[in-house]
């Protein structure tokens, strides 16, 4: 699968925003045209935010972050790109007239992409010189972890270009979803207006409030609908009997005057105050800012749920954000570390993210156990203990494990974890962890733990391969040199 590699977007507003950095943390270049006078600072501020979303989204270990260059011009920004996408405002005539720009200045073999939430690509593509490279790339907000993209071509597009771009979206971690028919809103925005028509309905005639009407949805089947969808909650719905009992069920409630989704509420000044009075009231003082960061550590957490349902192999956009996370270990957790006998590995880099701390503004007790963890896991794969090592049926199970907590790791703070090898035979492997502030060189933890090879298909443990324990033993003879670390053999309550 050929991946994107290098991108142009054009517009840098919330889609475009996210959109570029959605590319960038995915290792890719990206060149940027938007004339707003502030587009630097308020890309950055996207940035950053989706930064931090994804220290809290994966450990995995991200390729370094592409290069972001502001350009003077259009024609500068799409040179050179093979993806350019558009995020220009929703209106017609614009994006007809930036698409046949782009159209003119970009590589031949360059696809374009607009982020229109519900023009046809057929309209779009009306005066371009070649309209079968362009599609419809509708995303959602925000664009950097949300990963549905759908595609839509238009009546010139090539089932080529619709083919490449479907291609192009899972290696940064995105779902592409082809919808067969172009049609105005195309699927995610006519469910999405269906269900603002009647909530402003709601709205109007003081049935409830903006903040009772979310909290209807939050706390009920929006839940359901992050992880099911429509159509299988329902299936679920019809019992045993399945989908045809549902329909057959509730299919006549279609018929009554439930709803008023034929009829479009009159936005008129006197309802805009009250939605937008109560909305303030809803927001009780959270900045926009503020509520993107809480929505963006809500969609981590959900995420990270998905990612472990299914008996552990992952459901929905977790069992896609599970996938995404196999192809960056394939890629860069394979890598070997710079081999220093003189000094314990250091394996784990990272920083302490919102994700991880408690009230207090520091390190959760069990966020210490998953940065050791992820130390164990480095050095695995340091040895050849990867993916598929662990899918052929074998791996090191920790059996035993000692955490002294030493410092306090706070919010925000870069740290680092090193392995020091105390022992190992053919079952066995003894480690020494020690996390440390990177600024500093503080030690904040150590934690020592026995791991045990095991035949995981026949549940018990096993001799490992020689391969394996050359790896190991090598490493192990190297650090049998080194000090016996302070703190090793220790156990719970032992006086200093």
């Amino acid at each position: 699968m050929t991946g994107i590699s290098k991108a142009a977007c054009i517009g840098g507003g919330v889609i475009g925003g996210g959109w570029i950095a959605r590319f960038l943390l995915a290792g890719i270049d990206v060149d940027v045209f938007d004339p707003h006078p502030e587009a630097e600072r308020i890309v950055g501020e996207v940035i950053a935010n989706a930064e931090k979303a994804y220290a809290m989204l994966t450990g995995a270990p991200l390729p370094p972050r592409g290069r972001l260059t502001f350009c003077k011009t259009l024609d500068e920004a799409v040179a050179g790109a093979d993806w350019i996408q558009e995020s220009v405002p929703e209106r017609l005539d614009l994006k007809r007239g930036v698409l046949t720009q782009i159209d003119a200045a970009a590589r031949p073999d360059a696809l374009i992409g607009s982020s229109t939430s519900g023009l046809l690509p057929t309209d779009l593509q009306r005066d371009m010189k070649h309209p079968e490279r362009l599609f419809v790339a509708h995303p959602y907000n925000p664009v950097y972890l949300l990963p549905l993209v759908e595609i839509v071509g238009g009546e010139k597009t090539s089932a080529v270009t619709i083919k490449a771009a479907m291609d192009k979206l899972p290696p940064i971690g995105m779902k592409g979803v082809h919808i067969a028919k172009e049609i105005e809103a195309f699927v995610g925005d006519r469910l999405l207006e269906a269900l603002w028509r009647e909530a402003l309905w709601l709205i109007h005639d003081d049935i409830c409030t903006v903040e009772t009407l979310d909290d209807v949805i939050r706390y009920s089947f929006g839940l359901r609908w992050a992880q099911m969808g429509l159509f299988q909650t329902y299936r679920i719905a019809g019992g045993e009997a399945g989908m045809r009992h549902f329909l057959a069920q509730f299919g006549p409630c279609l018929a009554w005057p439930w709803t008023k989704l034929t009829d479009v509420v009159d936005l008129d000044d006197a309802l805009i105050e009250k939605i937008g009075r109560q909305s303030d009231e809803q927001a009780a003082g959270l900045s926009i800012r503020e509520l993107e960061r809480i929505r963006d550590e809500n969609l981590v957490g959900i995420l990270q749920s998905l990612k472990g349902g299914h008996g552990g192999k992952g459901w929905g956009a977790g069992k896609l954000l599970k996938d995404f996370e196999q192809s960056l270990w394939a890629k860069g957790g394979g890598a070997a570390a710079p081999f220093d006998p003189s000094k314990p590995l250091r394996l784990v880099e990272t920083k302490v993210s919102p994700a991880w701390v408690d009230y207090n503004g520091h390190m959760t007790e069990h966020r210490y156990l998953q940065v050791f963890g992820d130390t164990s896991d480095a050095l695995l794969r340091l040895v050849g203990v990867d993916l598929a090592y662990v899918e052929a049926g074998h791996s090191y199970y920790t059996v035993e494990s000692h955490i002294r907590h030493l410092g306090e790791a706070k919010l925000g703070q870069a740290i680092h974890s090193t392995c020091q090898v105390l022992a190992a035979d053919d079952k066995r492997l003894h480690v020494f962890h020690t996390l440390y502030d990177t600024a500093t060189g503080e030690a904040l933890a150590t934690a020592e733990h026995m791991l045990l090879h095991v035949d995981s298909k026949m549940g018990k443990a096993a001799p490992a391969p020689a391969a394996v324990l050359d790896k190991v033993r090598m490493i192990a003879a190297a650090h049998s040199e080194l000090a016996l670390p302070e703190g090793a053999g220790r156990h719970v309550g032992q006086r200093r």
